[in-house]
């Protein structure tokens, strides 16, 4: 049997927000690992700077994406189709914070733009990705949603962005269920302070829910990408449904 034959054999992943943070730590593992990837994200010279970085051109794809735009996440994936001929993993990881503002001081437009990125474009992804799963031969692949530690607990005046992150465990959950047929697993790895552009705050500090602004522990967003590949490279029969990966001494058991 080939490896093209083998459902088992890693093959072609779709990493969305893959220019920068967690996602372009992800996608330089996975490549490091041998699969081909298809690099998301709105920012070209970022996502070109990803794949500089990984070197190998034939493994990888760059495609421009917002993700919250249907025709942008239906382009991605006919493009990861024409290129690799089938999808193997979705690593859902677009996300953005939004403004750290009080609630009644939270725009609506502001509101919108994170529900939009994180949840919506989320689900447009899963589901475009569930579609080429169901259809391929050998059928089947995995989703692996970015969830965070605020699916399961907030930061002060982050209303928006935790409630699209408790509602990505819906997603995960709904996702599991409704694959099971396909041979589609989907899990959701929860990361807490990994050392991004988007926690740079932890290292100068950050408001507490005591009013507080505290400096906190941050971890390599290697180790968040050694992770998600584990939960990878695991045979389709298994799956970690849920991970949590977090700098050890966090502010989250005992937050708030």
């Amino acid at each position: 049997m080939t490896d093209t034959e083998n459902p088992k054999v890693p093959k072609v992943a779709v990493v969305t927000g893959a220019g920068s943070g967690i996602g372009r730590a992800v996608a330089l593992t996975l490549a490091a690992d041998g699969w081909s990837v298809a690099l998301a994200g709105r920012r070209a010279k970022a996502l070109d700077e990803t794949a500089a970085l990984a070197g190998d051109d034939a493994k990888l794809l760059t495609v421009p994406t917002d993700v919250s735009d249907e025709d942008d996440v239906a382009a991605l994936f006919s493009a990861v189709r024409d290129r690799f001929g089938r999808t193997d993993l979705l690593f859902n990881n677009a996300g953005t914070f939004g403004p750290p503002v009080p609630l009644e001081d939270l725009s609506y437009t502001d509101w919108r733009s994170v529900v939009d990125v994180n949840l919506n474009g989320a689900f447009l992804c899963a589901q475009a990705a569930f579609r080429a799963m169901k259809e391929q031969s050998p059928q089947g692949g995995r989703i692996i949603n970015n969830g965070s530690i605020s699916a399961h607990v907030p930061r002060p005046h982050s209303v928006a962005y935790t409630a699209t992150k408790h509602a990505m465990t819906g997603l995960t959950k709904s996702l599991s269920l409704d694959g099971r047929p396909y041979n589609i697993a989907c899990g959701q790895i929860d990361i807490g302070n990994a050392a991004t552009e988007m926690t740079g705050r932890m290292q100068t500090g950050i408001l507490q829910p005591n009013g507080e602004l505290a400096v906190e522990p941050v971890m390599d967003a290697a180790d968040v990408a050694r992770t998600v590949l584990h939960m990878a490279a695991l045979p389709l029969e298994a799956n970690v449904q849920f991970a949590t990966v977090m700098a050890t001494t966090m502010p989250y058991i005992g937050r708030g």
